[in-house]
């Protein structure tokens, strides 16, 4: 007998509580100066509980060619890569509408 999931109560290959959990985020992409004039990109409102930020970060630094990090629930990439953080969130799953995206550089 296949195992449960704890979560949904369903086997552990038909479970759909990551799925879920990706979905539901409301994301903000942002790009904000840093010292000496260096731009950042900035994601927040992941929920540390529910989404992997330690290896949604990897697969982003490694798919953007960028340094960066992930700390409070915020990922930090070096460079602007607004567009294009938007566009690898929604292939791994998140949904378009609940990204939010802003330009605003000071």
């Amino acid at each position: 007998m296949s195992e449960v999931c704890a979560t949904c109560g369903l086997p552990k290959d038909l479970c759909v509580c990551e799925t879920l959990a990706v979905e539901g985020q409301k994301i903000t992409v942002s790009v904000v100066k840093r010292r000496f004039g260096k731009l950042a990109t900035v994601v927040e409102g992941l929920d540390e509980k529910r989404v992997d930020l330690k290896d949604l970060a990897k697969k982003l630094k490694t798919k953007l060619a960028c340094g960066g990090t992930y700390k409070n629930g915020v990922i930090e990439l070096q460079g602007n890569h607004v567009d294009k953080v938007k566009s690898e969130l929604i292939n791994i799953g998140f949904n378009e509408d609940l990204i939010l995206v802003k330009y605003n550089v000071k």
